[in-house]
């Protein structure tokens, strides 16, 4: 194909005929494709052409020429233009069928013939996360607290954050204030100077307690202990840590990490159970529609309460636990040696007594089993983006476990794994559930039988 005669700079006028995964516009200029921002189908817009590559090209628009009756006006575009919210101004119901159309295309792409429902949405789409790792920068001489502009280092200072708990996003302006009181310095990222790089909180949405984590360049701040204090006073603010990170890097926690006041955890629930979460405890952001999610995962075991179920990926053990009082055993294998500790710990915490966690790597642990004859009822597998290892699915087709339930944050993922296991297993239907409205990231869980 020869590329249009489009260049870097250019003003044209193009039709909408599709969203891609990341939520732009997908236009077509003599079946060049171009990915433009704030754009939905059935749009024709005016749009600057940002980037033109050898087989597709990106471009924002300026002026909606015809408007999508899905467009939504009345949420400010800051949260798009950040990314925050990439979808905000794509209608809700709208954004349901979009995540349920992106897993169908990744079947159809693998040649696979399952169903897939209606995504499971929210009442209220907005306010959800129960946690956020806000960016704090050094502006006109005060610490500032915002989010990144897309693709970008620049900071725009913001204070409602759209997709956060109300609770949280006040908590990060009464945390700023404080540190600005006492003259705490905001990270400056180009020199690497100043102090301050993050603010973290966690808001534990069944209790209400909080955790506030400083993430700090240096380790010494004057007056921390009046700041800890001031902090502390708040009766929801139950956890204080100051986390050092001294190197110039993207990532947000160094490898310090000092309690500075209270608890060194806060509690939540899920379906019943109370989990202890740390610092760096992996914990699902959209507490209620992890309850369903979760809910979703069990219904399709199909327990009778005789099985031997392994939760792979288990993390702090939460889906794994939330399935024990409906099965004979459950197993959670996890390769972070802390979050094995604290699963166990949340085992104790809930007097559940048929679960047990391992470290390891789920592929050697099930090879491990396999050769020993050990037989496993059902797998639950939650994956990071990168879906599973081949080596996995090969220990997957060794082990053979009567029934699987694939929880996804990642169609494309699950679609090749599913194409794989799809030699020895059924599958029938997936449903995507909602975690995190707003955004192109999507949520589903797939049961699967052995043949």
């Amino acid at each position: 194909m020869d590329k249009p005669n489009i260049n870097k700079n250019d003003q044209i006028e193009l039709t909408i005929d599709d969203l891609s995964y990341e939520g732009k516009g997908v236009a077509k200029v003599d079946d060049f494709t171009l990915f433009v921002d704030n754009a939905l189908p059935g749009e024709k817009v005016k749009a600057v052409v940002t980037k033109v590559g050898k087989s597709y090209g990106f471009a924002k628009s300026l002026e909606i020429l015809t408007k999508s009756p899905d467009r939504v006006d009345d949420i400010d575009n800051i949260y798009a233009r950040t990314g925050i919210a990439p979808l905000s101004h794509l209608k809700y119901s709208e954004q349901l069928k979009f995540k349920q159309h992106q897993i169908a295309v990744n079947y159809q792409k693998n040649g696979l013939d399952i169903k897939v429902n209606e995504t499971l949405g929210m009442t209220d789409p907005l306010h959800y996360r129960n946690k956020a790792q806000v960016p704090v920068r050094e502006v006109d001489g005060k610490l500032t607290t915002g989010f990144y502009r897309r693709h970008s280092h620049e900071l725009i200072p913001m204070e409602d954050f759209l997709i956060q708990d109300p609770k949280i996003d006040a908590e990060i302006l009464r945390v700023r204030d404080i540190l600005r009181k006492y003259k705490v310095r905001g990270f400056d990222e180009e020199n690497h100077k100043g102090q301050i790089r993050t603010i973290m909180v966690r808001r534990a949405y069944y209790t209400g307690q909080m955790m506030i984590v400083l993430v700090s360049r240096v380790r010494d701040i004057s007056h921390y202990k009046d700041i800890a204090n001031e902090i502390m006073a708040s009766d929801e603010v139950k956890s204080l840590y100051l986390n050092i990170n001294e190197k110039k890097t993207n990532v947000i926690f160094g490898k310090e990490m000092q309690l500075l006041a209270g608890s060194p955890y806060i509690d939540d629930e899920i379906l019943g159970n109370t989990y202890r979460i740390s610092p760096r405890s992996f914990y699902q952001v959209n507490p209620t529609q992890t309850q369903k999610l979760y809910q979703l995962a069990i219904d399709k075991a199909q327990l009778t309460g005789n099985e031997s179920v392994v939760d792979a990926y288990s993390g702090i053990g939460t889906i794994g636990l939330s399935m024990a009082n409906k099965a004979k055993k459950v197993t959670g294998i996890e390769v972070v040696e802390d979050a094995v500790k604290d699963a166990q710990q949340n085992a104790d915490i809930n007097n559940i007594k048929n679960a047990d966690f391992v470290v390891g790597k789920t592929e050697d642990v099930l090879n491990e089993w396999s050769k020993n004859n050990v037989g496993v009822d059902v797998l639950m597998v939650d994956p990071p983006r990168k879906g599973l290892a081949a080596s996995l699915i090969d220990s997957i087709k060794n082990i053979k476990p009567k029934k699987m339930v694939y929880v996804s944050c990642n169609p494309a993922t699950l679609a090749r794994d599913l194409k794989a296991l799809s030699e020895i297993y059924d599958i029938s239907e997936s449903t995507p559930v909602d975690m995190f409205p707003m955004t192109n990231h999507i949520e589903s869980v797939t049961g699967l039988v052995l043949k």
